[in-house]
């Protein structure tokens, strides 16, 4: 595929406010620009020419991503001029674009997020009232959301008839990364809170490892506070009281679910925008979707992908069209020139459309809100508040002493009746002689051998979990554990994968089963 390059003061009609053909060419930034699927060439469109009036000197190459490629029979939906583009400019301005249903089909986003390395989705979702309705005039919430590891590693697999997995992987530096970023952002944009959301209560090795990350990395900024929520209270609290966070930082999943419903109780998802940061690139977007029903209709909202601009602005360095554009479109909200999607008969004075809403904010240009409150990111630094990097490098652990202590072996097992006592004397009869020994048997996490209860379900689904056979207990190895595994298929069992148990320090790596 072919990538256009237009200079940004021909993207689109003329206007008083548009940016100076003098520019001195150092001031001007490359960026990389997909129109997207759906309602994305529409609000893109709205968005370039609001860019270009504010005067934000830069340079468009555009590329294609999406249905279309998808329709080319790549899977990823992305080719690889594209990618070239992407890590030359390091900046990403993308429309929403449409993942077609079915399997085969990876999520872009989260393709594009996890190779480039964005490991930091950033939301800011703050409520507009009364010229948005919203419940809670007084919200303003920013949700840092770790954007690479978590279950949106998308590493799943069917194991059985009845079972499949999806593996969660959470890293150290991961965490490191993602909790010291939403603590810079604070410091960097004048705020007061940190608030960790996780379900450690739980997850104790997963979510475990995240929080304990994060009261780590909270006594380096004594000046900011900072607290923890479990997942689901907090999220019922951030439905109920928003106004009472400042910053919220959490894992993938959980972040991508609050973060959805922080925009919905400010108003509407449509003014939501997001900046996904990494350590060379950085990609903006509106966080709806591509909107296929209201396609070619012109009444599609471009405030998401002009507030994401804005977050693109400070990134890149260019505070003064960022706080332009950002006034421009507080004033025209103010002002009740608003798109379908929030119009109300109260504080609304004008219906448009998606390229009248963006012809009303470069109208506006220069102005400020006069009621809401007036942004000012001149003393921005040259990077911005956005892109509050992770300064200080993940810190290298001391390596702690790692020894194999026993072995997780996972069967498909579907005997009639699927008696866990006739299993346990298969599994028996295999370990012998092979240095380990069985020592339970869970279904679904919940122990059923030795001691389990007949009202406890069972699927063909089975973790047996084997120890050294040592009286003592101690460390076992490589050896006995493949001993064991050649004894088990000889038996006719079906092995479909294992995990070895660790120890690190003499703590246990690994979660004991419920009821063990």
């Amino acid at each position: 595929m072919s990538i256009i390059t237009r200079d940004a003061s021909n993207m689109s009609q003329p206007s008083s406010a548009a940016s100076s053909p003098s520019a001195s060419p150092a001031t001007r930034t490359a960026i990389t620009v997909a129109r997207g699927d759906g309602i994305g060439p529409e609000i893109m469109q709205a968005a370039l020419r609001v860019l270009d009036a504010c005067g934000a000197d830069l340079d468009y190459e555009f590329v294609e991503i999406g249905e279309k490629v998808y329709a080319k029979g790549v899977s990823a939906g992305i080719e690889e001029a594209t990618w070239k583009s992407l890590r030359r400019t390091g900046v990403f301005l993308k429309a929403p674009i449409t993942t077609p249903q079915g399997g085969g089909f990876k999520s872009l986003n989260v393709t594009i997020r996890k190779t480039l390395g964005l490991y930091a989705n950033v939301r800011p979702c703050v409520a507009y009232h009364p010229f948005v309705q919203s419940r809670f005039p007084a919200m303003d919430v920013v949700i840092v959301r770790e954007n690479e590891e978590d279950t949106y590693a998308g590493i799943e697999h069917r194991q059985t008839n009845e079972v499949v997995q999806c593996l969660k992987l959470i890293s150290r530096p991961g965490c490191e990364k993602i909790v010291r970023h939403a603590f810079e952002y604070a410091r960097a944009s004048g705020r007061k809170k940190v608030t960790c959301f996780t379900k450690d209560n739980i997850m104790k090795a997963t979510d475990g490892l995240f929080r304990q990350v994060f009261n780590e990395i909270a006594v380096e900024y004594p000046e900011i506070e900072n607290d923890h929520w479990i997942i689901d209270i907090g999220a019922a609290k951030l439905a109920d009281s928003p106004e009472e966070f400042d910053v919220i930082v959490t894992l993938n999943l959980y972040g991508d679910i609050i973060s959805d419903i922080a925009a919905q109780i400010t108003g509407s998802v449509g003014l939501g925008g997001s900046a996904n940061i990494g350590e060379r690139c950085a990609m903006f977007e509106a966080i709806h979707g591509s909107a296929p029903m209201i396609a070619g209709q012109g009444v599609a909202n471009p405030s998401g992908l002009l507030l994401a601009a804005v977050q693109m602005l400070l990134h890149v360095g260019k505070p003064a069209p960022a706080t332009k554009l950002h006034n421009a479109w507080l004033r025209t909200l103010e002002d009740g020139v608003h798109t379908a999607d929030i119009y109300d008969s109260q504080h609304s004075h004008e219906k448009v459309g998606t390229q009248a809403f963006a012809e009303a904010v470069i109208a506006r240009v220069g102005q400020q809100p006069q009621k809401l409150q007036a942004v000012s990111y001149e003393a921005a630094s040259a990077a911005g508040a956005n892109s509050a990097s992770a300064k200080k490098p993940a810190t290298p652990a001391a390596k702690p002493v790692k020894l194999l202590v026993g072995v997780d072996v996972f069967l498909d097992w579907d005997q009639p009746g699927r008696n866990a006592d006739e299993l346990a004397k298969q599994l028996a009869a295999a370990a012998d002689n092979t240095g380990l020994k069985l020592k339970m048997i869970t279904n679904r996490g919940v122990k059923v051998w030795p001691g389990g209860f007949p009202e406890t379900f069972c699927t063909d689904h089975w973790r047996c979990r084997f120890i050294s056979a040592g009286e003592a207990g101690g460390t076992v190895s490589h050896g006995a554990i493949l001993a064991l595994l050649t004894k088990v298929a000889s038996a006719g069992l079906d092995f479909i994968k294992t995990e070895h148990l660790c120890t690190f320090d003499g703590k246990l790596g690994y979660s004991l089963g419920q009821g063990e």
